[in-house]
């Protein structure tokens, strides 16, 4: 049974990761490993692959940047042929970056079906790309696996059959585990000058927030405050230091001296970071989960989250972009009163192992050696 697995970004890496070794047992399952070169610099993409021991991908399409529409076009066209050509009974796919959504597309067309891996998370705000990109791929896939039951109730409202949903928790926290104690190896805090449990970790990122100069120029108020009392380390993704400058806001870096700005880290570094932070804000969608399995508290700067199990279970608050609601809570976590969250059920290492059993026993029926 040949089964194309595809990555597209930085946020796929860590989940088709544990996927690949899952399949390893398994000599009737053919594992073809795709990149569609959505995210196509070293520190995005090839340093992941290192990291992750991932191998080298079968198939690179090489798609590059640019618009939604473009980029999704663009996977489409060259993930078509990729499907003539190897003739494969399932094409497998994660989250819910645009080649999620272009991969599925193409694959339905074709009648070839579809695998999605982290089904059913809803946020509700068609304002964001990804969750356009989540709720086309999930109507269109013919086997749904979720990381909650809430997941799975999101899509069974929406009409999906109760037989196509399995719950096997989340693959990323799969990956986390294997490499928690390579990654608290790297000694990454102490390199950067900062004492465990002693510092802020940030990442800022969504077009929401850094492509609106007077939201993005507050955000950058409120942590200018912020590392007055304690450091921030903030890896700057492209987009957001491009803005910056392209906004005239370099200057309130500048007046911040512990606002740490570096370049964007590879995932055991930036893992030890996270596991050993007094705090992280973020609007990444995957750090919410991360930081509930490491029980670190968590300031999601978004409206809203696709991943509510982070809130309602895990060590996550949503702060908005309102600064003075970001400072209130940094405040409390800093005075020893941020939430402490529980393990969500069946996030225990073990969600690739049931995807791969069940793709096996559907596919094929065939026990591992």
């Amino acid at each position: 049974m040949k089964i194309i697995n595809i990555v597209g970004a930085r946020p796929n890496f860590m989940k088709i990761a544990p996927i690949v070794e899952a399949m390893k047992p398994y000599p009737n399952l053919e594992g073809i490993l795709l990149h569609t070169g959505q995210h196509y610099d070293d520190a995005m993409s090839r340093i992941f692959f290192d990291e992750l021991d991932l191998p080298k991908p079968d198939i690179y399409l090489g798609v590059g940047s640019g618009s939604h529409a473009q980029q999704t076009a663009a996977v489409m066209i060259a993930f078509e042929q990729v499907l003539k050509d190897h003739q494969p009974d399932l094409v497998l796919v994660v989250g819910d970056v645009n080649s999620t959504l272009a991969c599925s597309l193409t694959a339905a067309k074709l009648g070839i079906p579809v695998a999605h891996v982290e089904a059913g998370l809803r946020s509700y705000d068609r304002q964001m790309p990804e969750e356009i990109n989540r709720i086309v791929t999930d109507a269109l896939s013919d086997f749904l696996f979720t990381t909650s039951k809430l997941a799975g109730e999101n899509l069974t409202r929406e009409g999906i059959p109760k037989e196509k949903i399995f719950f096997v928790g989340n693959v990323m926290i799969d990956t986390l585990q294997n490499h928690l104690v390579q990654a608290r190896q790297q000694g990454t805090p102490a390199k950067l000058d900062v004492s465990a449990g002693d510092y802020v970790l940030l990442t800022l990122h969504r077009p929401s927030n850094v492509d609106n100069r007077d939201i993005l120029s507050s955000l950058l108020d409120a942590l200018g405050e912020i590392q007055k009392d304690i450091p921030i380390i903030f890896p700057v993704h492209p987009r957001t230091m491009e803005r910056i400058h392209k906004f005239d806001l370099r200057g309130k870096l500048e007046n911040a001296p512990d606002l740490r700005v570096m370049e964007p880290l590879g995932y055991l570094p930036f893992l030890d970071l996270m596991a050993n932070a007094k705090l992280v804000l973020t609007d990444s969608g995957g750090i919410q989960e991360e930081t509930t399995i490491l029980g670190i508290p968590c300031l999601t700067i978004r409206e809203n989250t696709e991943r509510p199990i982070t809130l309602t279970e895990g060590t996550n608050t949503l702060v908005s972009t309102d600064p003075q609601k970001i400072l209130h809570e940094t405040q409390l976590i800093l005075d020893g009163k941020g939430k402490i969250g529980d393990i969500p059920e069946l996030w225990d290492g073990h969600a690739a192992e049931r995807v791969v059993q069940i793709l096996n026993y559907i596919l094929g029926d065939r026990k591992p050696t």
